[in-house]
């Protein structure tokens, strides 16, 4: 896993064995690193397109991050459908769409959405 920092927001690159093993690892450090800042996933550097069952492993942890911490999480992965999941696990195509949701969030959450 490497973390990069982007204003307010954590990019944290997947580079596990698998899926699993990168989500329990997030979530042990939940509390000290990611709790205070919107998150983007990024999966695009997966050998292989996720399957939809893994991509939905992330729900509970976003539903926690949206929840305890108030804060966006996207995931960014390549050749998927993206209208498969439901609105609360966002995924999109690129970084740079992820970056435009968490800003919407964001000016959502100021204005008292």
């Amino acid at each position: 896993m490497k973390i990069k920092e982007k204003g307010h927001t954590l990019i944290v690159k997947y580079n596990e064995e698998s899926i699993g093993d990168f989500i329990q690892k997030i979530q042990n450090q939940y509390n000290d690193t990611f709790q205070k800042h919107n998150l983007v996933i990024d999966l695009l550097e997966q050998k292989t397109t996720l399957a939809k069952d893994e991509i939905a492993l992330f729900e509970s942890l976003v539903e926690k991050h949206k929840t305890k911490a108030n804060k966006s999480l996207v995931l960014v992965a390549a050749g998927l459908d993206y209208n498969q999941f439901d609105e609360n696990l966002i995924v999109v195509p690129t970084l740079q769409e992820a970056f435009d949701l968490i800003e919407m969030d964001e000016i959502e959450r100021d204005l008292g959405f």
